[in-house]
């Protein structure tokens, strides 16, 4: 039950209890017991609302920068990432694999407060070997979810 319960709610976390319990044919008081052990172990770490800014008006920048780290001796990527994931304006770290080494996702109203922030934040941290910053443009789908409904602009090729 326990995965299937975790696909309901991955897909969206307001799903009623009561529809779940009959979804996956067990009693609702099952559901609430077993959503609140897997928050208490850590498996659930949150519920969140992806909410599209561009049909909102208020002005968002997200911006992915690619991390280059050298390490000192004693300290790993998890020392880096730990100090990295305290900055308030940092939305996601994760270790990542190929030509850099951390991916920090950010969120601003503004590009010159992401600028701002690698190059007085991030930049100066002494494991820092270098940074590339990449702007989102457009979000097409995001956590599963398509953004924008538009039509396909593609001409349709015929044989």
């Amino acid at each position: 039950m326990r995965e299937e319960l975790l696909a309901i709610i991955e897909k969206n976390s307001r799903f009623d209890l009561q529809e779940m319990a009959i979804i996956l044919g067990v009693e609702e008081v099952d559901i609430v017991n077993e959503l609140a052990a897997m928050e208490a172990e850590g498996i659930i770490c949150g519920y969140h609302t992806l909410i599209n800014w561009e049909k909102t008006g208020v002005e968002k920048v997200t911006a992915l920068i690619e991390v280059r780290l050298t390490l000192q001796r004693g300290q790993g990527f998890d020392t880096v990432a730990d100090r990295i994931k305290k900055y308030p304006e940092v939305k996601s770290v994760y270790l990542i694999s190929g030509g850099y080494d951390l991916m920090v996702i950010l969120e601003e109203k503004t590009l010159r407060q992401i600028s701002t922030f690698v190059s007085e934040k991030l930049a100066t941290l002494d494991q820092v070997l270098s940074t590339a910053t990449h702007f989102v443009l457009k979000k097409y789908k995001d956590h599963g979810t398509v953004m924008s409904e538009d039509p396909d602009e593609r001409e349709m090729i015929t044989p």
